[in-house]
């Protein structure tokens, strides 16, 4: 473990592998898997290494030999390994036997979906707290449990190190690189999908500069609803002959498989109890580094207020999208560990909109808002008591999460959690 960053997903996999036969942990490139996963492997076939992955494509089923727990990384890159995994699994049902790592689905689905066999697990960049911004006080876990528990503590991280960890980035091999070297390290792995992911997914990228253009108007539509049509003319700005549907949908599917885009779907409840919701995604990249790469933002340019790329309708400056998209982010883990699932909310005429809906097995939920402001007024909370009156006791709680100093609950119930002390 030595150098290991630990990750709150180490709980969720130390809580699994014992129990279950085989894991697949699944995720963008350079999110950690292999690092994640070899901490707990003792047998490892890397696939990605051309040597090895040859001597597997002649005897696939030699990667079910070795002690266990056996890692197959990279598994996409053979997809026969899904299968062998799968049958290793039906004819020994033992806990603890395999770890697969993926960071892209394959060209083609395995013959068998692993139902039953092989779990597949979620792995995202890191967190505030798994980098070491700022002292967890508040439990998305207990705020989840319906007991409105006590929330307190004080943060010292500044609106300039919220836009410093925005740019910075949450995969861990590239966070103690700045200024041009990183720079250079995410421009290097945007120009990689183009040249290379999408070629291992199946798809001929014809224009990469289209697709970079496209990549950069949903880097624009951070934390929006933007439709794809607006996407596809704020990417093609100034030019009468736009792409059809079928050329700029490829784009999307892709970029989903690669899970470089992480959209956050629309909330759904059971029965009536909320009427006339919009259901389009909103907008967020894996990492919100690489939307702030992608519209050429650094830090200064951020608390500037500064207008970069292509026009979409935003409500606010660029800083506060990708605040909420770096909230989201540790908010997505911190609530996959505690089980939950996460949606947004918006009505069809737009007259009610909560960023977060955070949602546990029994449909009942808790609502997060994000603001750029580091005092809450009684204007912030307006969507948040509404669904309180909509949703009665199925309400279990809701947070304003923002760039303040302090957490507390206001008399109104609702709690203000700055972003730093919010923790899993």
């Amino acid at each position: 473990m030595e150098g290991y960053l630990p990750r709150v997903l180490d709980a969720e996999l130390d809580a699994l592998l014992p129990a279950l036969p085989a894991l697949s942990l699944e995720g963008p490139k350079a999110v950690g898997k292999t690092e994640t996963a070899l901490q707990r492997a003792t047998t490892v076939h890397r696939l990605d290494d051309p040597g090895q992955r040859a001597i597997a494509e002649a005897d696939p089923g030699r990667l079910a030999e070795g002690r266990r727990p056996v890692l197959i990384d990279e598994w996409q890159r053979l997809p026969e390994s899904w299968d062998v995994v799968r049958r290793a699994v039906d004819d020994n049902a033992g806990a603890g036997q395999f770890l697969l790592t993926g960071s892209a689905s394959p060209n083609h689905q395995p013959t068998h979906s692993g139902a039953g066999r092989i779990v597949t697990i979620r792995m995202r960049p890191m967190t505030l707290p798994e980098r070491g911004v700022g002292s967890p006080t508040v439990s998305l876990a207990e705020l989840l449990s319906g007991t409105r528990p006590r929330v307190a503590g004080d943060s010292d991280v500044t609106l300039e190190r919220y836009a410093q960890e925005i740019v910075r980035s949450g995969f861990p091999g590239v966070r103690h690189l700045s200024g041009r070297a990183l720079r250079a390290q995410l421009g290097g792995y945007l120009a990689r999908i183009a040249e290379r992911d999408f070629e291992e997914l199946g798809y001929r990228v014809r224009n990469p500069a289209a697709l970079r253009r496209w990549m950069t108007a949903y880097a624009a539509a951070t934390s929006t609803t933007a439709s794809y049509e607006t996407l596809r003319d704020a990417a093609t700005g100034g030019e009468s002959d736009k792409p059809a549907r079928s050329t700029t949908g490829p784009y999307r599917d892709a970029l989903e498989r690669l899970w470089i885009i992480d959209p956050v779907p629309a909330w759904v409840p059971t029965g009536n109890r909320v009427t006339r919701l919009a259901a389009p995604p909103k907008h967020h990249l894996a990492d919100p580094a690489l939307a702030a790469r992608l519209l050429g933002a650094d830090v200064e340019a951020l608390l500037d207020g500064r207008v970069l790329g292509p026009s979409v309708f935003r409500d606010g400056p660029l800083l506060g999208s990708l605040f909420e998209s770096l909230v989201t982010l540790s908010v997505r883990v911190f609530a996959q560990a505690a089980e939950a699932a996460v949606r947004h909310l918006r009505t069809r005429g737009a007259e009610h909109e909560i960023d977060l809906i955070v949602e546990r097995g029994d449909h009942r939920v808790l609502a997060i808002e994000v603001k750029l402001a580091a005092k809450v007024v009684d204007r912030d909370v307006r969507h948040l008591r509404w669904l309180a009156g909509e949703l009665g006791d199925d309400l279990l709680d809701a947070i304003v999460v923002t760039t303040g100093s302090t957490a507390y609950r206001r008399r109104d119930g609702i709690a203000v959690v700055p972003a730093a002390l919010l923790g899993p």
